[in-house]
């Protein structure tokens, strides 16, 4: 499994297909394994990268716990440099949109596009007594529960009603291989998290999506996100919840397909009218 090592961090990550380079930026709950259908499909016309991300999979764990996801897309952005990518469309889920949108706020250029799937807003959806209590409720449960009981108490409440055993059996497996470093970063993250100015500094192509029944982060909070960028589609995959990438694998890829190809289409257009454009002036 290819790694790459940062120094305070080693980071692994999974790599398939050629073409412009997007990168899969997992949840809360998740790890790279997750983005298997998505690597699958989306290699046929793209570089796809997932990520472990620090504390995650098997990546290694941060020194100290973070406390934003600012922490996170640091060292998102030294892994991209790591790897020589400079221009890259970004696609996170849940927390991974978060992070995807701090790596926006640090670094703009160097991303394309972005996906945002099921997207959280954290702190910036309750009052501060509501935040402070799902916070403490969260370390709570990862501080005494074993990792694979902590999956299956979690894992239908991540799921549309009646889940298919496989796609259920596949979550609490993955989720079972958290660890409390990586997960208590995120906890400490989503108590601080509130992204709402940030929203409105968004000046790229995104593409928000969210799973129908998502009760964890649901429907109306893509919407106030998508109502607060400007250059922003809202898709909502049926019959999904909160992993509506792992329920319906075939029709979120089809929208993230779609997507990619419409903006890299729209970026080569943009790149021949500047060479058009530099190219007269040189002649004048």
């Amino acid at each position: 499994m290819p790694h790459i090592d940062l120094g305070d961090y080693t980071i692994h990550y999974r790599i398939e297909g050629n073409g412009p380079t997007l990168v899969l930026l997992h949840g809360m709950g998740n790890n790279s394994k997750s983005w298997k259908s998505q690597l699958d499909m989306l290699k046929h016309s793209f570089t796809v990268i997932a990520w472990d991300a620090p504390g995650y999979g098997l990546s290694s764990d941060p020194k100290e716990e973070f406390q934003t996801f600012t922490d996170f897309a640091v060292v998102l952005k030294k892994f991209l440099d790591a790897m020589s990518l400079t221009r890259v469309y970004v696609l996170g889920h849940s927390m991974g949109a978060a992070i995807a949108l701090e790596l926006y706020n640090i670094s703009p250029n160097a991303i394309k596009g972005l996906i945002l799937a099921d997207a959280t807003r954290g702190a910036a959806d309750i009052t501060s007594f509501e935040n402070k209590q799902k916070m403490n409720n969260r370390l709570y449960a990862i501080n005494t529960l074993p990792p694979n009981e902590l999956a299956k108490q979690r894992a239908k409440h991540l799921l549309a009603p009646n889940p298919s055993e496989k796609v259920l059996l596949n979550v609490e497996n993955i989720m079972s291989e958290v660890r409390p470093p990586g997960y208590r970063s995120v906890i400490y993250s989503l108590a601080n998290l509130d992204q709402t100015k940030l929203y409105l500094y968004v000046n790229i192509p995104t593409l928000i999506i969210c799973g129908e029944k998502d009760k964890v982060t649901p429907v109306q909070v893509s919407k106030l996100i998508n109502d607060s960028i400007t250059e922003s589609d809202l898709v909502i995959i049926p019959e999904t919840g909160h992993l509506c990438y792992q329920e319906d694998p075939d029709s979120f890829n089809y929208h993230v397909m779609l997507f990619l190809q419409k903006t890299e289409h729209s970026n080569e257009i943009l790149k021949k009218d500047y060479a058009v454009n530099i190219g007269e002036k040189d002649f004048n």
